[in-house]
């Protein structure tokens, strides 16, 4: 826990090129704050807004915490990603018992799946430029 106005416990989360940095504020209203726009501003589809709460409802503690989130790099859905697996880690910090719960829920592994780099001779990672036939 860290010593501010306010304590809060923090998490960093990862997902593709995003990187989350997320501080989740126990005895709170529910209210989640991302990049300093509400959650429903941030994201507009219904399915990222569910997997950015999706350890909040796992563990029941949705109304009870506050979170402000500060995410960077990548698309919405690695954004998404990330913050999920930024407010696992800090809700792990806040109370050690969720631990069961959320690693059977698979919040708390690092999905390692990257893009793969483009190589030499080839137009992309695996696609090879075309040739007509003579």
């Amino acid at each position: 826990m860290y010593k501010s106005k306010k304590p809060y416990h923090y998490g960093t989360g990862r997902r593709k090129s995003s990187v989350a940095r997320v501080r989740v504020f126990p005895n709170g209203t529910g209210k989640i704050t991302i990049n300093d726009r509400d959650i429903d501003d941030y994201f507009g589809l219904e399915t990222l807004k569910l997997i950015t709460r999706q350890p909040l409802e796992t563990t029941g503690v949705t109304s009870n915490v506050d979170i402000i989130a500060t995410v960077s790099g990548g698309g919405v859905t690695g954004q998404a990603g990330a913050i999920r697996h930024g407010i696992s880690r800090a809700l792990l910090l806040m109370d050690p018992e969720f631990r069961p719960t959320l690693k059977a829920a698979g919040f708390l592994t690092r999905d390692p799946r990257m893009k793969e780099r483009k190589k030499y001779g080839l137009k992309a990672a695996r696609r090879a430029p075309q040739f007509s036939k003579r």
